[in-house]
């Protein structure tokens, strides 16, 4: 398994969520785990835009708050978004549509395609934490985030 988790935006929406759910505290604890036995939690620049321009449209100010201090609390936690792994998305894109297996609609920016490219691009086997895994999986490897033990990442 991979050390490095890519944060998908559902993922990321929850562990940012001022709201204190059940969920939201699961998945918070979740993170803590695996950052606590080695993993290096990655947000994807497209990422970080999905979830920013909707707490932006909606005014909610906490939330981009807990948004960008979750970003800058590790030097090496924002991935940006390059033109090689544009370059890159275009393939994948093309690829899933010749093999019928497209993520999005034709005319849809197809966010999940520039995820898959930054994460294969970063140059070390990446794991994609997501809520919709099917999409993803034909081009790297994702889970949902219930389904990673932390203990994965421990040291030996």
């Amino acid at each position: 398994m991979s050390d490095v988790l890519f944060l998908d935006s559902g993922p990321l929406g929850l562990i940012t969520q001022p709201q204190r759910s059940y969920e939201v505290i699961a998945i918070t604890d979740w993170l803590k785990d695996c950052l606590r036995a080695g993993a290096r939690v990655v947000v994807p620049g497209i990422v970080y835009y999905e979830i920013k321009r909707e707490l932006l449209r909606a005014n909610k100010s906490v939330g981009i708050a807990r948004l960008d201090a979750f970003v800058n609390a590790a030097p090496d936690r924002y991935v940006p978004l390059t033109d090689d792994a544009l370059r890159f998305a275009a393939e994948l894109w093309a690829q899933s549509r010749r093999t019928g297996r497209p993520t999005a609609d034709a005319t849809a920016l197809d966010i999940d395609v520039l995820l898959a490219a930054q994460a294969l691009r970063l140059g070390n086997p990446a794991l994609v934490v997501t809520r919709n895994p099917k999409h993803l999986a034909q081009f790297v490897p994702a889970q949902l985030w219930t389904d990673i033990a932390p203990s994965t990442f421990a040291q030996p």
